[in-house]
């Protein structure tokens, strides 16, 4: 079955024609969630997250979601509700916003707030429609991936699909997996269906301001050195050594987060910490660099720039 995303987005429309939303988007440590609680604060708004990462349960410290002084200064939504063992992708979480706005009293204002620029296209642009990969055919491309490693299940693809393996890395088991469970289940390759887009979760007229956070690099950098500084002293290589309990398969979104595999190698032994704080934020400085082109690439002048990193929302009227 594949998702209907015009009834669903038609299902949106007449649950916020009376709402105010904003949107938040920004690199890694930009603050944005101190300007979502600002703004929330003018408008009584919810906060709804838009981080890939920050939907994670045990994750807490190492993606920043917010604290519990911030939790209470607003209601705040999909943060932490997704188990670390499951593969949490863009359409489960368009579908997780759909049932939350119907859940929502129809005039509650919605701030959507986070780093993940597909969350932003899904809202405004809408998602390829993808085919439902049935349990069973996910199951057994995991276990052949585990057990034959990337590089095999990519000559697989290549052999059934050469355009498709040609545009990814023979190492990167999680897409090869992916392009091999559509191709299986719906006979047609994953560009078939990336190539079709369904209708935007929020339509246009419903979105009210929104803001692109791009502070000036060196003020982030010294904001990333600070936080990950931070981290380390709530608790962050606590918070991996119990991710890491749970055996978890290492290819999978929560086990990748940056500083879980520089903290893990601490645990290890492999590591000195201060070796591994050095790389996690040298990562956190990388990452945050290609998001900032990624918003400078994709996001049309409808998207107000604002350059200070947690500075006051301008007016949104």
């Amino acid at each position: 079955m594949t998702l209907d995303w015009a009834r669903t987005g038609q299902g949106v429309a007449r649950r916020t024609m009376a709402r105010t939303i904003s949107l938040i988007a920004g690199p890694t440590a930009s603050g944005k969630s101190a300007f979502a609680l600002e703004l929330a604060a003018r408008t009584g708004a919810h906060i709804v997250n838009a981080d890939s990462m920050q939907v994670y349960d045990g994750l807490r410290v190492l993606t920043a979601r917010p604290d519990a002084d911030e939790l209470a200064r607003a209601p705040h939504h999909l943060y932490g509700h997704v188990p670390p063992s499951v593969a949490y992708s863009t359409g489960q979480w368009a579908r997780d916003v759909t049932d939350l706005i119907a859940r929502l009293p129809p005039d509650a204002s919605l701030v959507f707030a986070g780093g993940t620029g597909l969350y932003f296209k899904a809202l405004t642009e809408g998602l390829s429609p993808m085919p439902d990969v049935p349990d069973a055919v996910r199951a057994a491309f995991r276990a052949r991936l585990a057990r034959e490693g990337a590089p095999a299940l990519h000559a697989d693809l290549a052999a059934r699909d050469a355009e498709g393996a040609a545009m990814l890395e023979p190492g990167d088991g999680q897409r090869v997996v992916r392009a091999l469970e559509v191709l299986e289940a719906s006979g047609a390759p994953l560009r078939h269906w990336q190539g079709r887009r369904g209708d935007p979760v929020l339509p246009p007229e419903t979105i009210g301001a929104r803001f692109v956070l791009l502070p000036e690099r060196a003020a982030l950098n010294a904001r990333i050195e600070s936080r990950f500084d931070a981290m380390i002293a709530r608790g962050a290589l606590d918070e991996v050594r119990a991710l890491r309990a749970l055996n978890l398969d290492p290819d999978l979104p929560a086990m990748k987060a940056i500083g879980v595999r520089e903290l893990g190698a601490v645990l290890d032994g492999a590591m000195d910490e201060a070796e591994a704080i050095a790389r996690a934020k040298a990562a956190t400085r990388q990452y945050a660099k290609r998001q900032m082109t990624w918003f400078r690439n994709q996001f049309d002048a409808t998207w107000q720039i604002v350059n200070a990193a947690g500075g006051t929302p301008p007016p949104t009227t």
